[in-house]
């Protein structure tokens, strides 16, 4: 085997429940690639399709922009493409055309993003990739959902996160309306998108037969309304962006003292009498009794409590609740997060080999798995940097000539 294939198929063997499953992932930007990582993250082989000459337009994104002048590496495309290996592959194209159903017919999974229509002009339809390989699970995320009356609009996050409401929740007031500081609503989706990826193929061990999944910006931040999306459906409210306060508990959310803030979380009436008594403060004080009375009184709520606070520094305070019994804490920088122990003794930290930028830590996988006989960590613990654009197709073409399908 020439040193190309051995590098496209060295993350074959790696550790992980998804291990030995193979991922064709031809999406693009951010929603499709979080689910194509997330399942290599588990062991998958994940192969994910370029354009040739621009690659993902992710590779684009930027400043921040790393590694040699020549050949700059958009810091966007490190976060979301690790454990993957790059293809190359012009799909408008006899040979791309040919390349990718070879790749099908070995696939468990094929992932994209792309407009609805788009994929059925290339000839690829989900009919069509079935009767490629009836095993085959299909992602498809699009941004507001692949029919009714606005399946044909573009969707970006931020634009989702207008119209899916989220904007409308986040903010000091009514009339601030903010973004969430990260793509949620391409996060979200790519996470739901993996986990019907790993229902489909359960379900699969079942039937013997792939299927279709899909979701949409649009039905990932709907999911996650919540408590919000009842107000409305139930109780018939419409809720309004409150700042750093907790809606419906109270005293719940950021809180300032001497020289800084902090942040507590008072979720039950047990932790109000210990915070109450921590702090000298009467927890049968008219408007101050019920969880209830708190919220509809938030005013006088963050009156008293800051008052209480107004003595301490931040450091102290939290000592001082700690010992009370009280969830609190601090808001970090990201640079003090990545420099925080916990986050490493977490795995949430990688170190990789990048083929121009040397080592590089990248934060890592959210899950974690232990064997229920000895108790050790069966985590995939060695990690891919995201590749360079078409790194990986000669060994990838080498593979598919030297494989029988199934």
């Amino acid at each position: 085997m020439s040193p190309a294939a051995q590098e496209a198929t060295a993350g074959q063997t790696r550790q992980g429940p998804l291990a030995g499953r193979l991922v064709v992932d031809l999406s693009r930007a951010l929603a499709g690639p979080h689910a194509t990582m997330m399942m290599g993250d588990l062991g998958a082989r994940v192969i994910k399709i370029e354009n040739p000459g621009t690659g993902d337009d992710t590779r684009g994104w930027g400043p921040p922009f790393v590694g040699p002048k020549d050949d700059p590496q958009a810091t966007y495309f490190l976060s979301c493409n690790r454990n993957k290996e790059s293809m190359a592959l012009d799909l408008k194209s006899e040979d791309g055309q040919s390349v990718l159903r070879q790749l099908l017919e070995r696939a468990d999974v094929v992932v994209e993003n792309f407009r609805p229509g788009v994929l059925e002009r290339l000839g690829f339809s989900t009919d069509a990739m079935h009767r490629i390989n009836p095993r085959l699970v299909i992602l498809s995320i699009t941004g507001f959902g692949h029919d009714g009356p606005e399946s044909h609009r573009s969707g970006y996050d931020q634009i989702l996160q207008g119209e899916a409401g989220l904007m409308s929740l986040t903010g000091s007031g009514p009339d601030d309306p903010q973004r969430v500081g990260v793509p949620i609503a391409d996060l979200l989706s790519g996470m739901y998108g993996a986990y019907g990826v790993v229902a489909a193929l359960l379900e699969r061990e079942q039937t013997g037969r792939g299927q279709v999944v899909r979701t949409s910006l649009l039905a990932s931040l709907v999911g996650v309304h919540a408590f919000q999306g009842t107000k409305v459906t139930v109780a018939g409210e419409s809720p309004e962006a409150q700042g750093n306060h907790h809606p419906s508990i109270a005293p719940y959310g950021l809180f300032r003292c001497r020289n800084g803030s902090v942040q507590i979380s008072v979720g039950s009436e047990k932790l109000w009498a210990a915070f109450t008594s921590a702090f000298g403060i009467d927890p049968a004080a008219e408007g101050l009794g019920t969880n209830a009375d708190r919220v509809r009184n938030r005013a006088r709520v963050l009156e008293v409590v800051e008052a209480a606070f107004a003595t301490y520094d931040p450091e102290p305070l939290l000592a001082k609740l700690a010992e009370a019994g009280v969830p609190a804490g601090k808001v970090r920088t990201l640079k003090e997060v990545y420099e925080w122990p916990q986050l490493a003794s977490q795995g949430l930290l990688v170190d990789v080999q990048h083929p121009l930028l040397g080592s590089v830590t990248l934060p890592g996988p959210p899950l974690r798995f232990f064997d229920q006989a000895d108790g050790t960590e069966s985590t995939r613990r060695s990690h891919t940097a995201p590749p360079l654009l078409d790194q990986h197709g000669e060994g990838v073409r080498e593979w598919l000539a030297t494989t029988e399908v199934g």
